[in-house]
């Protein structure tokens, strides 16, 4: 057996570890998968920026995409995605994790520090960055390639995220979408998204602090 065979196969078991991490949650299944990224990496021999860590050439530039980005997915997602999803279903997001916000700062700024670390950056490392570079070794980079790591990885990132229901499992599906989209953008910069999934969250939920849970705009 070669080593380019042994490769692939560390990579498949790697991938069906991680899958299995996130669809049974085990323990935290974000910072599990950044543990198995760092052993990986060290198995491999790769700096982190293999995963998609790189100087960008305009940082005002990028954040300023990043934050217009996230403002128009939140819209799309309130103004067009959830209320449809609403009707076909006949049920709304999940927001029960989120009961306390309303009104208490105390709730909000420390859900912004998570926002911005567990889920921005630690999600975005493990999403974007863990999975989508494991699934790109196993399938290539070419168009079929690209169309299931980005696929498989967003299903995975919604699936991730079933305390908020049959909705918020799409939804998160469909931003998996927009994020992967921005991260090639931007020649596979992960900053690119860190930063539009800071600013996703941090709108939502700055919104929620002053008005509560939005369900869709009509």
């Amino acid at each position: 057996m070669n080593t380019k065979t042994l490769w692939k196969i560390l990579t498949v078991i790697e991938l069906v570890a991680a899958a299995a991490v996130i669809l049974f949650d085990v323990l935290l299944p974000t910072l599990v998968l950044l543990g198995m990224l760092g052993v990986s990496l060290l198995i491999r021999r790769e700096p982190v920026a293999a995963v998609g860590f790189k100087r960008p050439s305009s940082w005002p530039k990028v954040a300023g995409f990043a934050l217009l980005g996230a403002v128009c997915l939140q819209l799309f997602d309130v103004g067009v995605l959830m209320p449809i999803l609403n009707r076909v279903t006949g049920t709304t997001i999940d927001y029960s994790g989120f009961a306390h916000l309303q009104g208490n700062l105390g709730q909000l700024l420390l859900l912004l520090v998570l926002s911005w670390t567990l889920a921005a950056l630690g999600e975005e490392i493990a999403y974007r960055g863990y999975l989508q570079k494991l699934l790109t070794d196993l399938f290539g980079d070419g168009p079929t390639g690209v169309w299931l790591t980005i696929g498989l990885s967003s299903l995975l990132f919604g699936l991730a995220h079933t305390e908020q229901g049959l909705i918020g499992v799409v939804v998160t599906t469909v931003d998996a979408l927009f994020y992967s989209w921005l991260k090639r953008k931007f020649d596979g910069n992960l900053w690119a998204t860190i930063l539009a999934h800071g600013f996703y969250n941090s709108v939502g939920m700055i919104v929620f602090y002053f008005v509560g849970p939005i369900y869709g705009l009509w």
